[in-house]
């Protein structure tokens, strides 16, 4: 009986290793075949984006979970650091009502470094998302500040919200650069949402030189045209999207992020869940009647 059984094993094995050998690696072959030149697209048409998805192997210290410092960063640049990163956490979670992101940070310390993991050359920082989930912000550890960072992380909470399609095919540019400048206090520093818009309404009249070179909110809706000119025209795009999100917010009052969130996430587009956010309730009547926001055009009628 013993015998017999052994022959059986012995038998069973041999068909299922000839079927290994006949289909499965072959086809497994196919597979690491294809995940190489996948890879390899990867690091050829986005190498910033395969940077940062490698950022662990490189020569870059883990200071915690999710955040990496070039290994030129002294310790006392490092906790300076994660101190402005716990106080941009708490801007997010209390504007967003909750942080629910979490982004690797890259924190480079030369000009060679952060092109290699920054899609721009200039500036103090920027944010990377990808269709399948993964998100990164980037760092100049020269330029860094909270509002450096909270900016970015305030890009990266409505990404990780929303989706990456959403965000990158519905949210126009100036909503997104406007609500990150609302967490961001290098240009206005008001807090009191009616102080806040009147900041920005000095910025943007001194920017369009009295109101006489506007930039209309269509002329800024994606990445492209939001940064397509000199000094002067960014800056203009960045006051007009303040003083826009400004009045908005001012007019939705606290609920307005959350409303529009969920009516994206429940299928409604950004132009009509921009709109019911902002329809007047018993909450926003009472508050304070703003100066008139040059930017706005009639609501179209509701659907």
């Amino acid at each position: 009986m013993v015998f017999v059984i052994r022959q059986v094993n012995y038998i069973l094995n041999l068909k299922t290793s000839r079927l290994l050998n006949r289909y499965f690696i072959p086809f497994g072959k196919y597979i690491v075949v294809g995940v190489l030149v996948i890879l390899s697209s990867l690091a050829f048409l986005y190498p910033q984006i395969f940077n940062c998805e490698i950022i662990r192997f490189s020569g870059f210290r883990a200071l915690k979970q999710n955040v990496y410092a070039s290994s030129s960063v002294s310790s006392s640049q490092s906790r300076k650091l994660l101190k402005y990163i716990s106080q941009s956490e708490m801007r997010v979670d209390s504007f967003y009502t909750g942080k629910t992101s979490r982004p690797v940070i890259i924190v480079c310390n030369n000009q060679e470094e952060y092109v290699k993991y920054c899609r721009s050359t200039e500036g103090a920082g920027c944010s990377l998302g990808t269709p399948w989930g993964s998100t990164f912000i980037i760092l100049n550890m020269q330029e860094v500040n909270i509002d450096v960072i909270s900016h970015e992380m305030s890009h990266i909470e409505l990404l990780t919200r929303l989706g990456w399609w959403k965000t990158t095919m519905q949210i126009p540019q100036w909503f997104n650069e406007g609500i990150a400048l609302m967490l961001d206090t290098r240009f206005v520093s008001a807090r009191h949402p009616v102080d806040r818009y009147m900041e920005y309404m000095d910025e943007w009249l001194y920017y369009t030189r009295g109101g006489q070179e506007i930039l209309e909110l269509e002329d800024i809706e994606s990445v492209k045209d939001f940064f397509r000119g000199n000094q002067q025209y960014v800056m203009l795009a960045y006051m007009t999207s303040g003083l826009e999100v400004s009045y908005w917010l001012h007019n939705t009052g606290s609920k307005g992020m959350s409303r529009l969130i969920a009516g994206m996430q429940e299928g409604q587009g950004f132009e009509s869940a921009y709109r019911n956010a902002e329809q007047l309730n018993g909450e926003n009547s009472k508050r304070a009647k703003l100066p008139l926001n040059p930017l706005r055009r009639p609501l179209p009628a509701r659907d």
